[in-house]
């Protein structure tokens, strides 16, 4: 096969999620965050191994995210999004049942005037000045949005990933004092930070496919890529794109089937390794659009694969090599790879 093969463990999803579940009390319900195909892993297979461990309810970024989601966790499950509420949007909430997570005095307006939207929630800016409304419009409006009887008030951290940071206090207090009826703070990073963030849900994401802040998730992915060409290359001689690296001493290269076009970002050039089992074998030269070059000279045989992730190196390892996050390198993952799926 040409391409690589990325293994996703639904089995360590879902014991990531019941760990999650777990950091909270009873009382508290534990969702589960599956936006942008549950983080590039598949929303479908994904959602319904949370389902099957417990998840009741679940979040996406769009509307257009529903249909997927619905079909694969039934009319059972609540389905929530991010975005909120679109006019252009309203015929897909009536098929779905999804919530909006109404966002603004417009957003509000809009809904209101809609007709068999069935139930919506609210989200509130304690903090971020990315979504949600400020304390002051939510409290202005605070007659209209009591008679929508939201399910949900919700808002998000911004540093959840430094528990330290003087912002989580600080929004913790802003959401305490404004958020009425059943509230959620807390993602994976606030669900780490401990019971006074967990309210009525917790919404893990990131921590559920293995990344961090959560450190002891258990690893979700594998990704094997196949060595396509082997040669030999002679001192001074230079490998890929711009001559960026060059061999020092007589080296065996294996040329490998997948680049930046697969997710496997430019910026890990030089610095980024693969396995050939338990031996770290480093990357020479520039990441292409689908080809990498991997320096094989210390190992016995001519690897058939090479992994680039797996159980030696996360994806947060790579994105430090990357110079970016463990949430990128996942939701990058590219259409190109043979997904196999175990567990669940």
């Amino acid at each position: 096969m040409g391409t690589g093969i990325l293994t996703i463990d639904l089995d360590a999803i879902a014991a990531n999620w019941r760990a999650l579940d777990a950091m909270s009390s009873a009382r508290v319900e534990t969702a589960a965050v599956v936006k942008a195909d549950a983080y590039g892993l598949g929303i479908a297979p994904v959602a319904r191994a949370l389902q099957k461990a417990g998840a009741r309810s679940f979040f996406v970024a769009t509307a257009e995210e529903t249909p997927a989601l619905r079909q694969a966790v039934g009319n059972g499950a609540d389905l929530y999004v991010f975005s909120g509420f679109m006019p252009t949007d309203a015929e897909i909430y009536r098929a779905t049942g999804a919530i909006p997570c109404l966002n603004s005095a417009a957003q509000v307006s809009h809904f209101s005037q809609q007709t068999g939207m069935g139930r919506c929630a609210i989200q509130i800016d304690s903090g971020m000045n990315r979504l949600g409304m400020e304390p002051e419009e939510y409290a202005a409006l605070s007659e209209r949005i009591a008679g929508l009887n939201p399910v949900l008030t919700l808002s998000h951290l911004a540093c959840a990933d430094e528990p330290e940071h003087p912002q989580n206090t600080a929004q913790l207090e802003v959401f305490s004092a404004t958020a009425e009826g059943r509230r959620s703070l807390a993602a994976t990073g606030g669900t780490l930070l401990g019971a006074p963030y967990h309210f009525d849900m917790t919404r893990p994401g990131i921590g559920l496919y293995g990344g961090l802040p959560f450190a002891d998730a258990r690893p979700v992915v594998r990704l094997s890529l196949p060595v396509i060409q082997t040669r030999e290359v002679m001192p001074g001689e230079a490998v890929g794109y711009g001559a960026a690296w060059t061999a020092k001493t007589p080296c065996r290269i294996a040329t490998v089937s997948a680049g930046y076009a697969d997710g496997l970002i430019r910026a890990m050039g030089n610095r980024a390794r693969l396995w050939a089992g338990d031996t770290p074998c480093p990357l020479a030269g520039r990441v292409s659009m689908d080809l990498l070059t991997v320096d094989v000279s210390h190992l016995e045989h001519d690897p058939d694969t090479l992994d680039i992730l797996g159980p030696h190196q996360s994806v947060d390892d790579l994105a430090d090599a990357a110079g970016t996050i463990g949430y990128e390198i996942l939701t990058s993952l590219g259409a190109r790879y043979h997904r196999r799926y175990i567990g669940g």
